[in-house]
């Protein structure tokens, strides 16, 4: 299995194969998701809230980020990575983005960042492109602007927002975007953006229309029972797995039945 590159994800999408996507945050899981073919492993802000057990993905710093990154990247041998820009690490100037998204890809050792936004960023994102750094778009429901959306809600529920929306997507291609991230679109707007550019749309509750799709690998394992959005997919039960893992454990060490001989050493091994 060969490094996916830009050039091999692009002639994926143009022979019409549907992109895969994951988020990885440590080298564990990122070694597991790398080894089973996956196309590109997202190294999302949206740690702040699986990992750090934020209420958002506000607080993350760049720093951490690149933590994490660097983390996954030393894993990942096949799949291409991307480093999420966390919240106003690229908004302030164009230098400030040029040079965020540099230290992703020098200290994180990453090959794109993603960046959040549409007609107010294509500037940062055009510069980024430019220095020679690829972009990866994310427009609809976008978590690091949640307070000024009010909320977490659905987007390209009426006329106006789709074609907001479809401008969005179009002015991120022109601006030198790889790909767009379609976060919480409806699955008619989200077909209608596909439709509207020559780059891959990558979807997570924005319908089947999209070029591919992302999803949280702890939302699909299953980790938290209580977060159940519809958009959701779970392909295990890893909440009840590990616990009731645990569980035995506890049990053997209570009643002595962990560890055993074969689990010990003694002076003539």
């Amino acid at each position: 299995m060969k490094k996916y590159t830009l050039t091999s994800i692009a002639k994926k999408f143009q022979a019409g194969e549907k992109l895969t996507m994951l988020t990885a945050y440590d080298a564990t899981f990122a070694g597991i998701i790398d080894k089973t073919g996956i196309d590109m492993i997202l190294v999302g802000d949206s740690l702040g809230q699986v990992i750090q057990g934020d209420n958002s993905t506000i607080p993350v710093k760049l720093d951490e980020m690149i933590y994490h990154t660097r983390c996954v990247t030393r894993a990942t041998e096949h799949a291409l990575v991307i480093c999420d820009l966390p919240f106003l690490s690229y908004q302030a100037s164009t230098s400030q983005a040029i040079l965020s998204a540099g230290r992703a890809l020098k200290e994180g050792y990453c090959e794109a960042v993603k960046v959040e936004g549409g007609v107010e960023i294509k500037d940062k994102v055009k510069a980024i492109t430019q220095s020679g750094i690829p972009v990866m778009g994310h427009i609809g429901l976008k978590p690091q602007s949640i307070h000024s959306m009010g909320g977490y809600k659905i987007h390209g529920k009426n006329m106006d927002e789709e074609e907001k929306l479809i401008n969005e997507a179009k002015v991120l291609e022109q601006a030198g975007a790889f790909a767009i991230v379609l976060e919480g679109i409806t699955l008619e707007v989200s077909k209608k953006i596909t439709q509207s550019i020559n780059i891959p749309t990558i979807g997570i509750g924005s319908g089947p229309h999209c070029s591919g799709q992302v999803l949280v690998i702890y939302d699909l394992l299953g980790m938290n029972p209580l977060f159940k959005p519809r958009f959701i997919k779970t392909y295990g039960d890893g909440y009840n797995f590990i616990s009731d893992a645990v569980k035995k454990y506890i049990d053997e060490v209570k009643t002595s039945s962990f560890p055993t001989p074969e689990h010990s050493f003694n002076q003539e091994k």
